[in-house]
């Protein structure tokens, strides 16, 4: 695979050695650079540092080595807060919803960071309702009542509330049907092309990453394996990863 990767770079990480304890790396060296409004997937094994990476991204770990950089500028010591602030948004593996309250106090929870302007609120809302037009016809249900696809959505709704340039994505469709799988990839293809968001993606599931992604990176053991553009990995997908 080839190491070039020319673009116009929003998020990279350098050198970058991170782990639960100091003086134990998940990450060894690992080097990102996330394309801007592309989506930059990251593949490998369990344990390799995928979601490990996206932690230290958001500010949840702090390396022991290397930089984190948010358009060109080093944000190892910007606190989460700030991050947020600055584009940077997480949705992590497991679901972190409200499901004893409504859809649309769900996405309200979201404006937190302009929580007075109250019609600006109301713009993000409608707009989010006009991206996923099921949450507006369900706006007063229950979360936790909803399928686990339209709970993601409603999820991914709330983070867009504060605009993000770089969306953080861990294992969108953890435990969701191969139908409803297949809805929330479509929707982060949707967000790329629409709401020129960039998205650094961490999954599992190969076949659907590379269909969506324009830009791979392959973990082994915490490092770089291989990376390069999608279209370049089907054979390493059948050597790799598929049997049968």
């Amino acid at each position: 695979m080839s190491a070039e990767h020319h673009t116009d770079t929003v998020l990279e990480m350098k050198d970058l050695y991170v782990g639960y304890y100091k003086d134990l790396n998940i990450l060894q060296g690992l080097n990102i650079k996330v394309q801007r409004n592309k989506i930059t997937a990251v593949l490998g094994a369990n344990g390799v540092g995928k979601s490990t990476a996206l932690r230290a991204a958001f500010g949840f770990l702090k390396p022991n080595e290397g930089d984190i950089l948010l358009e060109g500028e080093s944000i190892l010591p910007v606190a989460t807060y700030n991050r947020i602030l600055k584009g940077l948004a997480y949705i992590p593996q497991q679901p972190g919803i409200f499901k004893d309250m409504s859809v649309e106090e769900n996405l309200e929870l979201g404006a937190w960071t302009f929580r007075r302007d109250k019609k600006q609120i109301r713009r993000k809302i409608d707009a989010n309702y006009e991206r996923f037009p099921i949450l507006k016809e369900k706006r007063k249900q229950i979360t936790g009542e909803l399928s686990g696809g339209q709970q993601r959505m409603v999820e991914i709704g709330r983070t867009l509330m504060a605009e993000p340039k770089v969306l953080l994505v861990d294992e969108p469709t953890a435990g969701l049907s191969k139908m409803l799988s297949q809805e929330v990839y479509e929707m982060l293809t949707v967000l790329t092309s629409q709401d020129n968001l960039t998205i650094l993606l961490v999954d599992q599931e190969i076949r659907q990453a590379l269909k969506i992604a324009d830009y791979v990176y392959v973990l082994e053991l915490g490092r770089n394996k291989f990376e390069g553009p999608a279209s370049e990995f089907t054979d390493l997908e059948k050597a790799f990863w598929v049997e049968g």
